[in-house]
């Protein structure tokens, strides 16, 4: 459904489709995991914070892509840039939730820098 959507949108070339598919599914795993690193005790403060911005960044960055906001590069810059930070933090931590998120940050910050330029 949501790529039929997507089809319809007559600016969104390949490229800034795929970014919005990156974004969205960023934002869900940074839901997730932080939620869940929420009932994992201390120190996971920094990690919920850091998915909690990339959920809100990158669901904005899917939305104003979808608009054709002027704004979409600027703020694919943003969403880049935490979307790497959150995959470093992430990574440093052994849970499942925190390893998907360093495995599906690289590629949302890649797409979104990709878009930020174009």
């Amino acid at each position: 459904m949501l790529t039929m959507a997507l089809q319809q949108l007559e600016h969104a070339d390949e490229h800034m489709q795929e970014c919005i598919d990156n974004c969205l599914e960023a934002a869900q795993v940074c839901e997730w995991c932080a939620d869940a690193c929420a009932g994992e005790g201390e120190g996971m403060a920094r990690c919920i914070r850091l998915c909690r911005d990339v959920a809100d960044v990158a669901s904005l960055h899917a939305r104003f892509m979808a608009r054709n906001s002027g704004y979409h590069r600027e703020l694919g810059e943003l969403c880049a840039d935490i979307c790497e930070e959150c995959a470093e933090e992430c990574a440093q931590h052994d849970h499942d939730h925190c390893q998907a998120c360093a495995e599906i940050l690289p590629e949302c910050a890649e797409s979104c820098r990709e878009m930020a330029s174009a």
